[in-house]
């Protein structure tokens, strides 16, 4: 059974960078596209950024794109999400998924099997 565990979120400061990192358990890491995802209080859940399963090509959402930047280390499992000049707007929780590759639109979060629980990310101005 594939395992998905999020962490390096925290309180910082806006203006400051925060490294994410996610966990690839039960499975063939090299298997799965993975993306980042997040939940600010009361919204739905929003994309913000893809790789493909040899981390060649990634993806990004407008919004984050220039400032967050995702790799991934298939020796060790691991996914990163590298978070620079964060706003109080980028407070949310931060998911990591896993999905087969050419299931779908990679920016959809229904298109991915596997999620992490979360870690909490918040901004103060």
């Amino acid at each position: 059974q594939v395992q998905l565990e999020e962490s390096g979120g925290g309180l910082v400061q806006a203006g400051v960078s925060v490294r994410l990192s996610c966990s690839f358990s039960g499975g063939a890491f090299n298997d799965f596209c993975m993306g980042w995802f997040r939940q600010a209080p009361g919204q739905g859940r929003e994309f913000i950024g893809y790789t493909n399963v040899v981390g060649t090509v990634t993806d990004y959402s407008d919004i984050v794109e220039g400032r967050f930047t995702i790799s991934r280390d298939n020796a060790k499992n691991t996914f990163y999400l590298a978070a620079d000049r964060l706003e109080p707007e980028d407070t949310a929780v931060y998911y990591c998924a896993a999905r087969i590759p050419g299931n779908g639109d990679f920016r959809s979060e229904n298109s991915y099997s596997y999620w992490g629980q979360g870690t909490q990310v918040t901004v103060s101005s």
